[in-house]
């Protein structure tokens, strides 16, 4: 046990000492998982014999007293416990999940006892503030000094707002311009606490939004190509997405190529390259490009210039479109080295 787990422990006992009934001390190890998983207020309600409402006045109680004996110094390894919180807070920006500041502290892969155990501190220390979970916020933790759980809540639904206005992802850069922290580090903190926000590649975004938040393997691939802003080969993209941080990125060669053929995002630009629609490439053959251009000109163009506009939209060998180019039922050559459409 590393010395942080040894004081907040201390720090947990001390704290159930001031509750001097062993039904409510209980309560309290039950309500927040202390020895385990967290029970609703029925579980425990069944267990006592008692009614799941007043489960919540006993659980209210009791930390209220907790609150006023440790305003009061009556909890004395408590002191020990928040200036370990608020330093690793301080460091990560002054607010986090709790998860992440679990991490941090114990300096491993947090278990449900050990994040319980600091939401619990939290929840009556004077210098620490809490963020209960919900379907918009993750459980957090903040130092009370720069505002308390609404400040909190309400500087989370600000960032929210920002990209939601701003209808595409940002990066913390482009969130400091629009906002008032001290540091990007802190509007990375804050974000973080969000149910509703998801970050990929340095950028935040809604995660509704597949270019931070990807769920299948068509939005994966949208991703790669979106970061990498040109064309790439369908066995390159595989391996950039086996490579990447996604959540689920064991995927064969074969997926990515089938999923490339249905998804009219993408477009074969060449043997097995694909790019962007929105790049401004189109489906179609090469013949089908060739006569989009002739549709195009108001006059007949040269074998060259034909060559040249294909290949901005095509990476294919000049002679394809050559051999494309003398299909005598939709062009016509109207002089040495003009064509236009037949």
């Amino acid at each position: 046990m590393n010395q942080n787990a040894e004081i907040l422990k201390n720090a947990i006992s001390g704290s159930l000492k001031i509750i001097e009934q062993d039904r409510e001390k209980e309560i309290i190890s039950r309500r927040f998982g202390l020895k385990g998983n967290k029970e609703t207020l029925e579980q425990i309600g069944e267990m006592l014999s008692i009614t799941r409402e007043r489960v919540r006045q006993l659980e209210k109680a009791i930390l209220i007293r907790l609150q006023i004996a440790a305003e009061e110094g009556q909890i004395p390894e408590l002191a020990a416990a928040e200036k370990i919180l608020i330093r690793n807070l301080t460091e990560m920006g002054r607010v986090a999940r709790i998860s992440d500041l679990a991490d941090k502290v114990y300096e491993h892969t947090a278990t449900a006892p050990e994040k319980t155990g600091i939401y619990f501190i939290a929840t009556f220390s004077k210098s620490l503030a809490v963020v209960e979970e919900n379907e918009r916020y993750n459980a957090a933790v903040g130092i009370a000094e720069y505002g308390d759980s609404r400040t909190i809540r309400e500087r989370v639904d600000e960032i929210v707002s920002v990209i939601k206005n701003n209808k595409k992802p940002m990066t913390l850069d482009e969130l400091d311009e629009k906002l008032n922290y001290e540091h990007p580090d802190h509007i990375k903190a804050v974000a973080s606490i969000s149910k509703l926000l998801a970050t990929l590649n340095g950028v935040w975004g809604l995660t509704k939004w597949p270019s931070v938040n990807p769920k299948n393997i068509r939005d994966k691939i949208f991703v790669i190509l979106e970061t990498r802003k040109e064309p790439m080969h369908f066995s390159d993209i595989a391996k950039e997405i086996s490579e990447s941080n996604f959540k689920r990125k064991n995927v064969t060669v074969q997926a990515i190529h089938n999923e490339l053929i249905k998804d009219d995002r993408f477009v074969l630009i060449g043997r097995g390259i694909y790019a962007l629609s929105s790049w401004g490439y189109k489906k179609g053959t090469i013949s089908d490009i060739i006569k989009s251009i002739l549709e195009k000109s108001n006059e007949p163009l040269t074998r060259e210039e034909i060559v040249k506009q294909v290949l901005r939209v095509r990476k294919v060998k000049e002679t394809t479109i050559l051999l494309n180019l003398q299909n005598k039922n939709l062009f016509k050559k109207v002089d040495k080295n003009l064509y236009t459409l037949a």
